[in-house]
C-alpha cells in the first residue's frame, strides 16, 4: 500500500509514463499523480500535499524553475525534495536550479537505475522507513529483457576514434565533418547530429525531419540505443542557439539488404508537446529543406 505520494510534472506523455512506470517498480510504496506543465502542478500542490517532486525544466505555461521558485515559497514544502528533470545539463543551468532550492539534478535522457538512485539520494530514511514497513526490498530487480537488434548492431573488433566517426552514407556524396556535438549544414547540404541516449551518443547524418520524428543514418560500429529507449535530439537552430527534442526509438533498420551493412537508418519519434519547441524545429525542418533542394 502506497505511504508516500510523488507529483511527476512533464510536458511529454511518454516522459511522464516511464517516470511513473520506474517509481511504481521500484518503489511501490510512492503513489504517483502526474501534470502537463507547471502551472496544473501547481493547481494540484495547491489542493494535495506531495512528499516528492519530479519536474522538467521546458514546459508551456509555466516552466519547472518556475515551479521550484513559487514552490520554495510555500511553507508546506519549503523542505520536499524536487528533482530537475530536463536535457538542459549545461553548467549555467545547473548553477540557476541549485540557487533556487532544487535537491537533485537529472539529465535527459535517463535510465530507470538513474532516476531510482536520485529519488534514494533525495528521500532518504523516509523512503527507506516506508519500504520496510511494506516488506519491500530497496535493491532493485533484474535488468528487464528489451528488444536490441542484435543483429544489426553487434559489436566488431574496437577501433579508434578516427574509424568511428562518421564515414560517407550511402547515395551522398558529401563526407560531413564529425567535430562538435551541434548539426551543421555542409556544401552537399547534409545535416549532422548527435543524439544523445542514456548511456551513450550516436553521431549520425540527418536524412530526413519532419514535426514528428526524424530519421539519421549511422555507422554501425557504434553503439546503438535499443527500440524505446529515450533520446534527446540536439538541433542548432541558429545565432548559436540549440533546441533539445525529447524522444524515444522508434525503428532500427539496415540501410543496405544485408546482414553486413556499414550502415544503420535510426527514427526518433518526438513526443515533446512545447509550442516553443515544435516553432524551433519548424525553423530547422524549413531550413532542412531549403538545403535540400
Amino acid at each position: 500500500m502506497a505511504t508516500l505520494k510523488a507529483l511527476v510534472v512533464d510536458d511529454a506523455s511518454f516522459v511522464r509514463d516511464l517516470v511513473k512506470r520506474t517509481i511504481r517498480q521500484r518503489f511501490p510504496v510512492i503513489e504517483t499523480t502526474d501534470a502537463q506543465n507547471g502551472r496544473r502542478a501547481q493547481s494540484l500542490m495547491s489542493r494535495a500535499s506531495f512528499d516528492l517532486i519530479l519536474c522538467d525544466w521546458e514546459m508551456p505555461e509555466m516552466s519547472g524553475l518556475e515551479l521550484l521558485q513559487w514552490m520554495r515559497q510555500q511553507p508546506q514544502y519549503e523542505k520536499v525534495p524536487f528533482i530537475m528533470i530536463t536535457s538542459r545539463g549545461d553548467k549555467d543551468h545547473v548553477i540557476e536550479a541549485v540557487k533556487e532550492g532544487v535537491s537533485e539534478y537529472l539529465g535527459k535522457p535517463f535510465s530507470p537505475d538513474g532516476l531510482s538512485k536520485k529519488i534514494i539520494k533525495v528521500m532518504g530514511g523516509t523512503l527507506t522507513a516506508a519500504m520496510d514497513r511494506s516488506g519491500k526490498s530497496m535493491a532493485g530487480p533484474t535488468e528487464a529483457l528489451k528488444e536490441s537488434a542484435a543483429l544489426l548492431t553487434q559489436k566488431r573488433e574496437p577501433l579508434s576514434t578516427a574509424a568511428t566517426q562518421l564515414g560517407p552514407v550511402p547515395g551522398d556524396s558529401a563526407r560531413p565533418s564529425a567535430q562538435g556535438s551541434k548539426p551543421a549544414v555542409t556544401k552537399g547540404g547534409m545535416s549532422l547530429a548527435s543524439i544523445r541516449f542514456a548511456d551513450s551518443t550516436l553521431r549520425s547524418a540527418v536524412k530526413d525531419i519532419n514535426l514528428t520524428e526524424v530519421r539519421v543514418i549511422a555507422k554501425r560500429e557504434q553503439a546503438f540505443p535499443g527500440i524505446l529507449d529515450q533520446a534527446v535530439v540536439d538541433i542548432e537552430i541558429g545565432d548559436g542557439q540549440m533546441a533539445r527534442l525529447n524522444g524515444y526509438v522508434h525503428q532500427l533498420q539496415a540501410v543496405d539488404k544485408r546482414q553486413d551493412t556499414d550502415f544503420v537508418s535510426v527514427t526518433i519519434r518526438f513526443v515533446d508537446e512545447d509550442p516553443k519547441k515544435l516553432e524551433d524545429l519548424s525553423r530547422f525542418v524549413a531550413r532542412f529543406r531549403a538545403g535540400k533542394r
